[in-house]
């Protein structure tokens, strides 16, 4: 059985719907940001909380636990700049006693959701995961942080992990059943859609003037399905027992700009977006891009699904929001 931790929230409840065709799956979520209805009734769900000892304990000693993917972090940047405590105490500490544990009761295989933000502001055009990690807020140096306990603990504990290090996640699952809700809402791509339904009243674009072909700044879209399939490969790679300390990014290797994206919005909806153009905003780097080259010639992954099937999917949700 597979203990997804984090599974009600956006990219966990991706993950379970994929994986509970493969494993028997226990959702373990305290619903914070999470939603129970995201949930596939075919997984366990148990409401509890990363950092409560006992919660983890119950869950460890009530199912057979092969593995744990990690999913239950924060992850606004603007937020773990006003509140870095709020981080460091869930996604650092709350990961330290899920990691305490799985020692206890023997569970050595773990898959970590890790992010981009572990970079901070490469200079190469092309980021791998060699190039150098220097965050610039509090939740790229929570994700880090783990990311050096997990090494540790492989060298002392024998645990085998793979992290993964998302660049944008993007998207929602092709049959519109679960999608990208956040509250706030800081993601580009649902900010466009829910202009575009007519719930927000523009787009604000921070940003014309970069030294890129329009301007405005390129990032990496990646489907959360092809995220979620990912996760699978590197929990099959973890289960067939060979020892892992392994490092991957999950990226398009592309880059779409502001202005692509919300230009692909309008000719997928049919609907002219209401854009206001803003100033730049600190620490924005004109480029993040990822090579992904790693984890394709290694486990055979690479993101399938273009950016008109990441809106496309991600409209027919908005448009049946059903949480």
């Amino acid at each position: 059985m597979i203990l997804v931790v984090g599974g009600a929230g956006y990219i966990g409840s991706h993950l379970v719907k994929e994986l509970v065709e493969k494993e028997d799956v226990v959702v373990l979520d305290n619903l914070s940001t999470g939603h129970r209805e995201a949930v596939d009734k075919r997984a366990i769900f148990v409401k509890g909380d990363l950092g409560n000892e006992d919660d983890l304990q119950m869950v460890f000693r009530s199912y057979p636990i092969k593995a744990v993917m990690h999913f239950a972090a924060y992850s606004l940047v603007g937020e773990s700049v006003i509140d870095p405590l709020k981080y460091y105490e869930n996604n650092v500490a709350s990961t330290l006693t899920l990691l305490k544990v799985m020692i206890k009761f023997k569970v050595k295989n773990f898959i970590f959701s890790s992010t981009a933000a572990t970079y901070g502001i490469p200079d190469v055009e092309l980021i791998d995961e060699e190039s150098k990690t220097a965050p610039i807020n509090p939740y790229g140096h929570s994700k880090l942080m783990v990311e050096q306990m997990l090494a540790d603990f492989s060298k002392s504990y024998g645990l085998n992990y793979v992290v993964l290090r998302y660049f944008n996640a993007a998207g929602a699952h092709q049959s519109a059943a679960i999608g990208e809700s956040h509250d706030p809402e800081t993601h580009l791509i649902p900010i466009i859609l829910q202009q575009l339904l007519g719930t927000r009243e523009k787009i604000s674009v921070f940003g014309s003037d970069y030294d890129t072909a329009d301007g405005t700044c390129i990032r990496d879209y990646i489907h959360v399905t092809d995220l979620a399939q990912a996760h699978i490969l590197a929990l099959e790679a973890l289960l067939s027992g060979e020892k892992s300390t392994e490092t991957y990014n999950l990226g398009n290797g592309l880059g779409y700009s502001v202005k692509e994206v919300i230009e692909t919005c309008e000719r997928v909806t049919g609907i002219k977006a209401n854009v206001e153009m803003a100033e730049r905003r600190a620490g924005d780097p004109a480029r993040l891009v990822a090579s992904s080259q790693k984890i394709y010639t290694e486990l055979g992954w690479k993101a399938e699904r273009s950016l008109e099937k990441i809106i496309a999917d991600a409209w027919n949700w908005h448009q049946n929001q059903l949480y």
